[in-house]
């Protein structure tokens, strides 16, 4: 199956990765397994319309995996009600962008794919 996510589509994408891999490195102290971030990256396809097959969803794994080391700094909310803040809970665990963290790391992905 051929990639049907544009560069847009490709950055929420990675953005949605890598603040999931953030919330659970601060609830939990470990980082999401292989298998979690495929799962996060098929449900996330599902709920959004996206398709691509499975190298660019081991690609996007990867990209997430690198970028949310460099994001994991002092930053990033340790607390719940800090974590909270990049959901909007009412509609489900969907990122809100509203959030400035969610946002930098929203236009950190752009300029990646841009670049790749």
């Amino acid at each position: 199956m051929a990639s049907l996510l544009d560069d847009e589509t490709r950055a929420e994408l990675l953005c949605f990765l890598v603040v999931g891999q953030l919330y659970v490195f601060a609830r939990e102290g470990v980082w999401l397994r292989a298998d979690h971030l495929i799962e996060s990256t098929r449900m996330w396809l599902a709920a959004n319309g996206g398709e691509c097959d499975w190298l660019e969803r081991a690609r996007l794994v990867a990209a997430s995996r690198a970028i949310a080391g460099k994001e994991s700094g002092d930053h990033f909310p340790k607390d719940d009600a800090g974590l909270h803040q990049f959901f909007n809970l009412r509609a489900g665990w969907f990122l809100d962008y509203r959030s400035h963290v969610a946002q930098r790391i929203y236009l950190r992905f752009a300029v990646y794919i841009k670049e790749s």
